[in-house]
């Protein structure tokens, strides 16, 4: 066994036993949630389940720490939200535009295990600001509006009996302020920020003395209501930039400042905000040296929507998915796809199995206050293996309207979380779509009680792994495995605006599955032994959830921090 694990036992017996010892509260512990109580749905739509009837703040910035923690987070300058700051605290700053003095909270931890409710003191306005989880697990946010557009800000997480908070940073500053950016993590730990509202440069963070670039692809991708904000950024193997901004798409080659490729421009509507499409880099795959990128970029809406709304046109129902590495001799080509519904504002995230779950939106209308109807509360799924035409599903629908300012985002043990809503300046509490407080899960199929037996329990699995060392990973399986167990790592990105910023998905080789003994029934024990992402293009240092999946059913996620050998 390697140092790796940790695994410290001298005989198979003894692993077995350890296993055994530990099983059943693991099982128990881990899918609590996974009960047969459909309420919208059943079994082949998945379900919805009420977390909070209440949590305080209607959340446009979401994301999920490592410690299974959710940061929630809003803006400033929109007056009290409903939950007050705790001990008496209050936000004095004169530079504020709704108050000078606010003792309510304007960002909040939530625990999804105890569903507890944390506020968290932010100064600064986060309005449509940026941000992405750096190699230690610290949520590094950028940017915002008023006096807080070129501010850096730090939310270092801790367990969740602990109390940590953000932290406004003195320096560094972002050398252009920033609204409407997008971050990405680099594979030598800095953060590229790319963009904004009127401004068409990048940077890095730390800047370590490297001034800003202008990027004139970031200019003439905007329009007459610039739908070229909040690009889609995807960091590509081969250590290349993929930026999308509004139908048009570069490979930036961020080290020499210099564009390697144009891309074709996607057929359809604008996909940025305001037009709000959204975009993943589709799973990185280990059979295929994870070379091969693929981007998939979903929904938009007509160009003017935002500058006239009414009377609220079709959004997009189309999908384009383009090849960009291996770079081929000849120009890559879009290729085109339908939705089951029309869709803006909708959220693109990963589920454990690397099918793409498109959430939240609405079917008409586009970003922007009260610039939206028809919302989409069918969820859909997209297999990126299926047949072109054979790709989407339809999900258990919502009974809450998701429209502009909403989040979604993948938890550790399969469920997602689904947040905000505030079509409204100020928060809104009557009229059509009133600022929505509730936070609710998305319960997928593979979670129904009757898949219980084939789902797998991550036993023992490493903390830390360094790229393209062995590692081992220990799994119970309460049913009979056919075929090979899969190894999956997904990143945990900062959601906002329809765009999941540093979204990754990594599709692993399992290079031996040994089948170290049975328990009573059909217990049966595994020992994976897989190999850690190749290098930081393919994975940069960071948290990531590893799931196992047996035939389509994944486990409880375990995360492991994916580190450099002196690290």
């Amino acid at each position: 066994m390697d140092d790796i694990s940790h695994c410290c036992f001298s005989s198979l017996s003894i692993l077995i036993t350890a296993i055994l010892a530990s099983v059943g509260s693991v099982f128990t512990a881990s899918w609590a949630t996974g009960d047969s109580g459909a309420s919208n749905g059943s079994i082949g739509g998945g379900r919805w389940e009420l977390l909070l009837e209440n949590a305080g703040i209607a959340s446009m910035h979401t994301a999920v720490t490592h410690y299974g923690t959710v940061v929630m987070l809003d803006r400033t300058n929109i007056g009290p939200s409903s939950i007050n700051l705790s001990d008496g605290r209050c936000r004095y700053n004169p530079l504020e535009l709704a108050l000078k003095v606010d003792c309510s909270a304007h960002s909040v931890l939530f625990t999804p295990e105890t569903r507890s409710l944390r506020p968290l003191f932010i100064y600064t306005d986060t309005w449509c600001s940026s941000g992405q989880f750096d190699a230690s697990g610290t949520l590094l946010q950028t940017g915002g509006d008023n006096e807080g557009v070129a501010k850096v800000r730090r939310f270092t997480p801790c367990p969740p009996d602990d109390v940590c908070d953000w932290e406004e940073l003195d320096a560094p500053a972002l050398q252009d302020g920033r609204w409407y950016a997008t971050n990405q993590l680099l594979p030598d730990s800095r953060h590229i920020v790319v963009g904004g509202r009127s401004v068409f440069t990048l940077e890095f963070l730390p800047p370590n003395g490297q001034a800003k670039t202008f990027l004139p692809f970031l200019q003439t991708s905007s329009d007459e209501q610039t739908d070229n904000l909040y690009p889609f950024v995807h960091l590509l193997p081969d250590d290349t930039l993929f930026i999308f901004a509004n139908r048009d798409s570069i490979v930036y080659d961020y080290r020499m400042n210099t564009v390697v490729r144009a891309l074709p421009r996607i057929p359809g509507e604008p996909r940025n905000y305001p037009s709000a499409g959204s975009s993943v880099m589709l799973p990185l795959r280990a059979n295929e040296s994870y070379a091969r990128a693929e981007i998939l970029v979903c929904g938009g809406a007509q160009l003017y929507c935002f500058l006239y709304p009414a009377p609220f046109p079709n959004a997009s129902q189309t999908c384009g998915r383009l090849v960009i590495t291996p770079a081929e001799e000849q120009q890559p080509e879009w290729e085109m796809d339908y939705m089951p519904f029309r869709r803006a504002m909708g959220d693109m995230l990963f589920l454990p199995t690397g099918d793409v779950l498109i959430i939240n939106g609405a079917q008409n209308g586009c970003q922007g206050w009260d610039n939206a109807r028809n919302p989409a509360f069918y969820p859909v799924v997209y297999n990126p293996d299926a047949p072109l035409g054979a790709r989407f599903t339809t999900k258990a629908p919502s009974t809450i309207p998701r429209l502009y300012h909403s989040t979604a985002n993948l938890l550790p043990d399969g469920r997602v979380l689904v947040a905000g809503s505030n079509t409204h300046q100020f928060y809104t509490y009557s009229g059509s779509f009133p600022t929505e407080l509730r936070v609710e899960a998305f319960i997928p199929d593979y979670l129904h009680e009757a898949f219980n037996m084939m789902r797998p329990v991550i036993v023992i699995a490493p903390e830390r792994v360094v790229y393209s060392q062995p590692f081992n990973v220990y799994v119970y399986v309460n049913d009979t495995v056919q075929g090979e167990l899969e190894l999956n790592m997904v990143s945990s990105p900062f959601t906002t605006h329809s765009f999941s910023q540093g979204l990754r998905f990594l599709k692993m080789k399992v290079e031996r599955q040994i089948e170290l003994g049975e328990g009573d029934g059909n217990l049966s024990f595994f020992q994976l032994h897989a190999t850690a992402p190749p290098s930081p293009t393919v994975a940069p240092p960071s948290y990531y959830m590893l799931f196992v999946v047996n035939q389509g059913i994944p486990s409880k996620a375990v995360w492991v921090q994916v580190i450099y050998p002196s690290a």
